[in-house]
């Protein structure tokens, strides 16, 4: 039985509003993820800097929070087997323009525009995406979902509603 791993994904307030880049990217979500929880947020400039505490102090820290800011981002709950690292393969390189060059298929060389404006952040980590699904959903259970919501969307029947823009269980 291989678990199914979670991660955190959030789409970019330039690809949000790029419908063509939206599109595309929620079909490699769909095609490629169980989409557990989903949910779009306009970031304010203390949750921004909450979320990216990490980065403090960095050179790009100011211009990645403003920039977070900037509209409405998509966030979604993500499942797989090895969904951590199959979300990072699917957005490449974190520098758009290095993404171009050694992976132009991937949703960064496709929609990035910046090391910034990079389409998409995955979390890095098992870990990290425990703490980062707990950061923007605070309601969900890791108990639950390892207890009942990872077994129903393992074994299935599910489908996905496109309308919630998530997999939900098929009646």
């Amino acid at each position: 039985m291989v678990r199914l791993e979670l991660t955190l994904a959030i789409i970019k307030p330039h690809a949000v509003k790029n419908p063509v880049a939206l599109s595309y990217i929620r079909n490699e979500i769909k095609n490629k993820f169980i989409v557990v929880k989903t949910k779009r947020v306009s970031l304010d400039k203390e949750t921004a800097s909450n979320f990216y505490k990490e980065h403090m102090g960095k050179f790009f820290y100011n211009r990645l929070v403003t920039f977070m800011c900037s509209g409405s981002v998509d966030v979604h709950v993500l499942g797989g087997g090895g969904a951590v690292a199959g979300w990072r393969r699917a957005l490449g390189p974190t520098a758009a323009l290095r993404a171009q060059f050694l992976q132009p298929a991937c949703l960064r060389a496709l929609f990035g525009i910046s090391d910034t404006r990079n389409v998409a952040h995955g979390s890095d980590s098992p870990a990290s995406a425990e703490r980062e699904i707990k950061f923007f959903f605070p309601e969900f259970s890791f108990y639950d979902w390892h207890h009942t919501d990872e077994v129903m969307f393992r074994k299935g029947p599910i489908i996905f509603n496109d309308y919630l823009f998530q997999h939900v269980r098929k009646l």
